[in-house]
C-alpha cells in the first residue's frame, strides 16, 4: 500500500537561497532536531547518485535503525531532487522536492510516496507532521543567513 503526502511552503527568500538550505545535509540535522537523530550523516550539499547509509532514531530516544537514502535525481539548474529511501520499517520512501521563484520570494513543494506495509497510514501521518516542522526551522536558518549571523 503506497500513500502520497504533499506539502507546499512559501518563503520570503530567493528560490536559490531556499534551495541551498534544503539541499545542505548540515541543515537537515537542524530542521529535524528533536524529531530525528542521525548517526553517520555527512555534511555538505547532496549530489546526483549519492548514497547515504545512516542510522536514524525517532526523537533521538528510540533505538537507532539502519536507513538508506539515495539521491536518484539532482537538478541544480531547475532546483529539484528526488531521493529514494528505505529502512527503519519503511519499504520505500520516495521524497521529491522542488523550489520555484514567486513574486514574493519562493515556493518549496515536497511530495513523499510512502510504502510502509500495514503501517503506511502511520508513516504518512509522521511525514505530514515532520515535514511541516521543517518549515519554521528553515525560515529561521534563512533569516539567520540573511542577517549575516
Amino acid at each position: 500500500m503506497t500513500t502520497r503526502v504533499e506539502l507546499v511552503h512559501v518563503y520570503p527568500f530567493s528560490a536559490r537561497d531556499v534551495w541551498k538550505v534544503a539541499t545542505d545535509l548540515g541543515h537537515l540535522k537542524t530542521v529535524t532536531e528533536g524529531l530525528l537523530a542521525f548517526r553517520d550523516l555527512p555534511g555538505g550539499e547532496i549530489h546526483q547518485g549519492q548514497v547515504l547509509r545512516v542510522e536514524v532514531s525517532l526523537f533521538g530516544r528510540l533505538p537507532y535503525q539502519p536507513y538508506e537514502m539515495k539521491v536518484a535525481k539532482f537538478d541544480d539548474a531547475n532546483m529539484a531532487f528526488t531521493s529514494e529511501e528505505k529502512g527503519a520499517g519503511v519499504k520505500t520512501w520516495r521524497h521529491s522536492l522542488s523550489v520555484a521563484t514567486t513574486p514574493t520570494g519562493s515556493r518549496l513543494v515536497e511530495r513523499i510516496e510512502i510504502d510502509g506495509g500495514f503501517l503506511t497510514p502511520l508513516f504518512a501521518a509522521w511525514a505530514r507532521y515532520m515535514y511541516r516542522q521543517r518549515h519554521p526551522r528553515r525560515l529561521h536558518i534563512l533569516e539567520t543567513l540573511s542577517n549575516g549571523s
